[in-house]
Protein backbone atom coordinates (compact mmCIF):
# COMPACT_ATOMS: atom_id res chain seq x y z
CA UNK A 1 0.00 0.00 0.00
CA UNK A 2 1.69 3.13 -1.32
CA UNK A 3 0.96 6.88 0.94
CA UNK A 4 -0.55 8.84 -0.82
CA UNK A 5 1.34 12.81 -0.39
CA UNK A 6 -1.61 14.01 1.57
CA UNK A 7 -1.38 11.21 4.09
CA UNK A 8 2.26 11.63 4.82
CA UNK A 9 1.69 15.27 5.45
CA UNK A 10 -1.30 14.03 7.86
CA UNK A 11 1.21 11.90 9.67
CA UNK A 12 4.45 14.87 9.76
CA UNK A 13 1.27 17.53 11.22
CA UNK A 14 0.23 14.96 13.92
CA UNK A 15 3.74 13.64 15.22
CA UNK A 16 4.62 17.15 15.33
CA UNK A 17 1.86 18.32 17.38
CA UNK A 18 2.04 15.14 19.89
CA UNK A 19 5.93 16.61 20.28
CA UNK A 20 4.47 20.11 21.12
CA UNK A 21 2.08 18.60 23.34
CA UNK A 22 4.93 17.03 25.30
CA UNK A 23 7.52 19.66 25.52
CA UNK A 24 4.80 21.49 26.60
CA UNK A 25 3.37 19.56 29.61
CA UNK A 26 7.77 18.73 30.57
CA UNK A 27 8.13 23.04 30.39
CA UNK A 28 5.06 23.22 32.85
CA UNK A 29 6.50 19.98 35.20
CA UNK A 30 10.27 21.96 35.28
CA UNK A 31 8.51 25.01 36.25
CA UNK A 32 6.35 23.53 39.27
CA UNK A 33 9.58 21.75 40.37
CA UNK A 34 11.65 24.76 40.31
CA UNK A 35 9.06 27.33 42.20
CA UNK A 36 8.52 24.42 44.84
CA UNK A 37 12.42 24.01 45.36
CA UNK A 38 12.51 28.11 45.48
CA UNK A 39 9.49 27.44 48.20
CA UNK A 40 12.06 25.18 49.89
CA UNK A 41 15.00 26.75 49.74
CA UNK A 42 16.78 29.40 52.32
CA UNK A 43 19.71 31.78 51.27
CA UNK A 44 22.89 32.00 52.65
CA UNK A 45 22.22 34.83 53.19
CA UNK A 46 19.45 34.71 55.32
CA UNK A 47 20.95 32.35 57.18
CA UNK A 48 24.33 33.85 57.70
CA UNK A 49 23.16 37.63 58.24
CA UNK A 50 19.63 37.15 59.92
CA UNK A 51 20.32 34.67 62.13
CA UNK A 52 23.87 34.37 62.91
CA UNK A 53 24.38 30.42 62.18
CA UNK A 54 28.03 29.45 62.05
CA UNK A 55 29.05 28.16 59.03
CA UNK A 56 30.76 25.50 60.20
CA UNK A 57 30.50 22.94 62.99
CA UNK A 58 33.50 21.41 64.92
CA UNK A 59 33.01 17.70 66.69
CA UNK A 60 34.15 16.96 70.34
CA UNK A 61 35.96 14.11 68.51
CA UNK A 62 38.44 16.63 67.06
CA UNK A 63 38.38 19.16 69.57
CA UNK A 64 39.69 16.93 72.37
CA UNK A 65 43.68 15.88 71.79
CA UNK A 66 44.60 12.57 71.42
CA UNK A 67 46.38 10.69 74.58
CA UNK A 68 49.11 9.30 73.33
CA UNK A 69 51.32 6.06 74.27
CA UNK A 70 54.78 6.40 73.23
CA UNK A 71 56.48 2.89 73.34
CA UNK A 72 60.13 1.91 72.19
CA UNK A 73 60.38 -1.24 69.98
CA UNK A 74 63.61 -1.88 68.12
CA UNK A 75 65.50 1.60 68.99
CA UNK A 76 62.34 3.35 67.66
CA UNK A 77 59.54 5.17 69.39
CA UNK A 78 56.00 4.59 68.15
CA UNK A 79 53.11 6.21 69.47
CA UNK A 80 49.65 4.42 69.88
CA UNK A 81 46.21 6.21 70.93
CA UNK A 82 44.81 3.59 72.27
CA UNK A 83 45.75 2.54 75.70
CA UNK A 84 45.02 -0.85 76.03
CA UNK A 85 46.67 -1.62 72.65
CA UNK A 86 49.47 -0.42 74.24
CA UNK A 87 49.66 -1.80 77.28
CA UNK A 88 49.30 -5.17 75.72
CA UNK A 89 51.85 -4.69 73.61
CA UNK A 90 54.08 -3.77 76.97
CA UNK A 91 52.93 -6.92 78.30
CA UNK A 92 54.14 -9.11 75.58
CA UNK A 93 57.90 -10.17 75.61
CA UNK A 94 60.17 -8.09 74.27
CA UNK A 95 60.95 -10.80 70.97
CA UNK A 96 57.50 -10.69 69.96
CA UNK A 97 57.01 -6.85 70.19
CA UNK A 98 60.31 -7.26 68.04
CA UNK A 99 58.61 -9.05 65.72
CA UNK A 100 55.21 -7.79 65.65
CA UNK A 101 57.27 -4.27 65.10
CA UNK A 102 58.74 -5.27 62.27
CA UNK A 103 56.03 -6.58 60.06
CA UNK A 104 53.74 -3.81 60.96
CA UNK A 105 55.18 -1.00 61.44
CA UNK A 106 58.73 -1.67 59.54
CA UNK A 107 56.90 -3.34 56.36
CA UNK A 108 59.13 -6.14 56.83
CA UNK A 109 58.67 -9.73 55.24
CA UNK A 110 58.02 -12.67 57.13
CA UNK A 111 61.39 -14.10 54.83
CA UNK A 112 63.43 -10.51 56.48
CA UNK A 113 61.92 -10.79 59.71
CA UNK A 114 62.92 -14.56 59.70
CA UNK A 115 66.58 -14.30 58.39
CA UNK A 116 66.66 -11.64 61.10
CA UNK A 117 66.04 -14.43 63.54
CA UNK A 118 67.62 -17.21 62.28
CA UNK A 119 64.30 -18.98 61.34
CA UNK A 120 62.49 -19.64 58.13
CA UNK A 121 59.48 -17.94 56.96
CA UNK A 122 56.62 -20.56 58.13
CA UNK A 123 58.10 -20.18 61.67
CA UNK A 124 58.17 -16.33 61.63
CA UNK A 125 54.79 -16.89 60.35
CA UNK A 126 53.89 -18.88 63.19
CA UNK A 127 55.39 -16.60 65.38
CA UNK A 128 53.37 -13.36 64.47
CA UNK A 129 49.62 -15.36 64.51
CA UNK A 130 50.75 -16.94 67.67
CA UNK A 131 51.79 -13.29 69.19
CA UNK A 132 48.50 -11.71 67.61
CA UNK A 133 46.30 -14.48 69.78
CA UNK A 134 48.64 -13.37 72.65
CA UNK A 135 47.63 -9.80 71.72
CA UNK A 136 44.50 -10.15 71.55
CA UNK A 137 43.62 -12.37 74.66
CA UNK A 138 45.68 -9.18 76.69
CA UNK A 139 43.38 -6.72 75.30
CA UNK A 140 40.23 -8.80 76.00
CA UNK A 141 41.44 -9.33 79.33
CA UNK A 142 42.01 -5.02 80.29
CA UNK A 143 39.29 -4.41 78.59
CA UNK A 144 36.65 -6.55 80.57
CA UNK A 145 39.23 -5.22 83.78
CA UNK A 146 40.11 -9.24 85.17
CA UNK A 147 43.80 -9.81 85.97
CA UNK A 148 44.09 -13.37 85.03
CA UNK A 149 47.62 -14.42 83.51
CA UNK A 150 47.35 -16.09 80.06
CA UNK A 151 49.50 -18.85 79.18
CA UNK A 152 51.27 -19.92 75.49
Amino acid sequence: MTCTEAYKEHIEYTFNAFCRVVIRYAAINAWRDRSRRRQKEISLEYLTEEKFYPLGTTDEYFEAPYEEYPITVCGQTVILTNGELAAALLSLPEKNREIIFLYFFGHYTQQEIGEMYGRCRSATGYQIRRTLRLLQREMEVLSHGKSEPFTL
